[in-house]
């Protein structure tokens, strides 16, 4: 698999899941993270390609993007979908919300995980989120 520094990948398909996993594994290694690092990406993306094949409601897409600033590496990483929205972002991101009857963990884990993450959300529109993660100046 050639490792690039930017990228997209649909999300159809639970097979897409798994995908954007591998994808984003491959680039984070190859960019220099170490493997605590790689771990909690690989994480997040499995959490947020997840949310987008199994609540949204329509396809959406992973975008990367490996970045570079003050001598550290860095990953933005957006999964958009055109689904039916977060009706309440702030409710959303509490400990213990879900509406698939899950722990709660997905979205306040995912911002645990990651130093930046912002959602835009329109009702009957779609959903945006993007996170980044940086590793150590080297």
């Amino acid at each position: 698999m050639a490792t690039e520094e930017t990228g997209e990948h649909p999300i159809k398909s639970e097979g897409d899941i798994v995908t954007c996993r591998k994808l984003i594994r491959t680039a984070a290694v190859a960019a220099g993270f170490g493997m605590t690092d790689v771990t909690r990406i690989v994480t997040a993306v499995s959490e947020l390609a997840r949310n987008v094949y199994v609540h949204s409601g329509s396809d959406g897409v992973m975008r990367w993007e490996i970045l570079y600033q003050s001598g550290k590496v860095g990953i933005q990483l957006e999964f958009e979908d055109y689904g039916k929205g977060i009706p309440d972002v702030d409710q959303a991101m509490e400990v213990g919300f879900t509406t698939a009857g899950t722990m709660g963990m997905g979205l306040s884990g995912v911002k645990r995980l990651m130093d930046e993450m912002n959602i835009k959300s329109e009702i009957g529109v779609g959903t945006t989120i993007t996170i980044e993660k940086w590793g150590r100046a080297k």
